[in-house]
């Protein structure tokens, strides 16, 4: 199935979804995977595993962090070679003073957000959609 690649659909098509978790950014430098963990995100880096988990998992785990975040999935179906699509969610979270890390998955991007922020952070990217249509 192939993902869209046009800007216009993509953005009034994203249909911007807030997950009710908490999800925290830690690093394990062993590259494992801690049991009882189930991370939604990892990435492998020179200084070690980063993983994107549930806090109540890292906190189980013993695993340290300190930034909380939101995770609210676009729900359009974006081609990974789509040109645009994260620019324009970054910067209109920028003008509303929201940072966020943006990741794509096969079918969806999914942008984390500062947790007590996120609800805010999701009314900027409905309004964004509602603009682009």
């Amino acid at each position: 199935m192939t993902g869209e690649r046009d800007l216009r659909t993509l953005l009034k098509s994203m249909r911007p979804e807030l997950d009710p978790g908490r999800y925290v950014f830690t690093t394990v430098p062993d590259g494992v995977v801690p049991a009882g963990t189930s991370p939604v995100v990892t990435v492998r880096e020179r200084e070690g595993l980063t993983l994107v988990l549930p806090e109540a998992e890292a906190d189980a785990a013993g695993l340290a962090h300190d930034y909380v975040a939101g995770r609210i999935t676009l729900r359009v179906h974006s081609a990974l070679d789509a040109v645009g699509l994260t620019a324009a969610v970054a910067l209109a979270l920028t003008d509303a003073g929201l940072s966020c890390n943006v990741v794509a998955g096969y079918h969806h991007d999914h942008v984390f957000v500062p947790h007590g922020r996120a609800a805010e952070a999701l009314g900027v990217l409905e309004r964004l959609a509602a603009e682009s249509a």
